[in-house]
This record gives C-alpha cells, structure tokens and sequence, in this order.
C-alpha cells in the first residue's frame, strides 16, 4: 500500500515546504485539483525536480480533451493523471492512450459514478491502470463515508489497482487498511493537523504494519 499527500490549498512555494516535512512518510504527491487550477502544469513540473524519488500525480479530473490533457501531466514529469469515471468512455480510452504511450498510469476518479460494479467492469475492460473510491468534501458534509464505496469496489475490482480518498486521518485509518487498497490518499488529514509530521507518521506506520 502506498500514502499519497493531497495538496489542494497551499501556494506553491508553501506546498514545496509543507511536502519537505513530511516526504518521508509519503510515496505520492498529489498536486490536487484546486492546486492545479492555481498553478498549472508549473507546481507538476517544480515537485517532480525537487522531488525525483516521488511519484507525482496531476489531479486534473479530466472530462474532454483526454489525450491533450493527460500529456500536458506526463511532459511535467507526472506518473499518474486522473480523469472522471463519469465522462464519455472515448475520453477515457484518450487518457488510457497516452499514459500507455508515455509508460505512465491512468487513475479514473469514480465519483459521482451511480454504478459501480458496472463501471469497473466497463473500465476494467479498457485496461484503467487506477480506479479511485472518492468521496468528495461536500459529500463528507453531508455524512457521506468512502468505506461503503471501498468495500464495494474491493468486491467488484479484478484487475486495477485501487485507490481511497475522502476524510481519512490516523483516527480512521485502520478500517480503511484492513480492505487493502493499493493506494490510501490523505489531505487535509495531515495538512490541517495539528502536527502534520506526526500524523503522516502515525498513518504510515498503520499501513506498514497491514503489509
């Protein structure tokens, strides 16, 4: 299992900082949507220099344009572009083409997706690299978990890894590690904690002892 960071909401230059403090705990450094809005292909490109050990992932939640977006990612030294579960399936099959074509992954992010076991199949099918459980911030509002989703991608999923996002922290980590997703992304989890080291360190350390 692999810890990956999402950084949303820091400008680049403290996000730069902020990963510093906590990279060794991390394997993926997500430059997050709202990140990406804000600075581009540019924050893909500055984390991959400073960060060359580090996969890199471009959040871009691509709905069009599919082959054109996924390469801007990959030409900035991204190993992971993701594209929404809900969009047309040729947009998906461009992503899938370029991240074959340049030796990179494809995370299509399901949420939204109303049903499940037949989009992971229908993806499946197509060869997706990553199928993303997402449970969104206003959806975590609304008391909406990502568990329920987890355990129903766990049961449908055959080939593709799987990735876990929405409020996951070291208080709830453990549930989520029992299931044995590929891939567990936190947040705010550790960037609004109160010692950001500290928690990174304590998830890392559940996922180790799960592997």
């Amino acid at each position: 299992m692999k810890l990956q960071l999402a950084l949303d909401e820091l400008r680049l230059e403290e996000a730069l900082e902020f990963a510093e403090k906590v990279k060794d705990y991390i394997d993926i450094i997500e430059i997050g949507t709202p990140f990406v809005i804000a600075e581009g292909m540019n924050a893909v490109k500055r984390f991959k220099e400073r960060f060359p050990d580090k996969e890199i992932l471009s959040d871009e939640k691509i709905m069009d344009g599919g082959f054109f977006e996924s390469k801007l990612a990959f030409d900035a030294g991204a190993e992971y572009v993701t594209a929404l579960g809900v969009t047309d399936i040729l947009t998906i099959k461009a992503c899938l083409k370029a991240a074959n074509e340049f030796g990179k992954q494809l995370v299509v992010d399901m949420i939204c997706v109303d049903d499940l076991p037949a989009k992971i199949d229908e993806l499946e099918q197509l060869g997706v690299h990553v199928l993303a459980v997402h449970t969104g911030a206003d959806q975590q509002a609304a008391g909406r978990q990502p568990i329920d989703d987890l355990k129903v991608m766990k049961a449908h999923a055959k080939s593709a890894k799987i990735a876990v996002a929405g409020g996951i922290n070291s208080r709830t980590i453990a549930q989520y590690v029992a299931l044995e997703p590929d891939i567990i992304i936190v947040g705010t989890g550790i960037t609004h904690a109160e010692d950001p080291v500290k928690e990174a360190r304590l998830i890392k350390e559940a996922i180790e002892r799960r592997a």
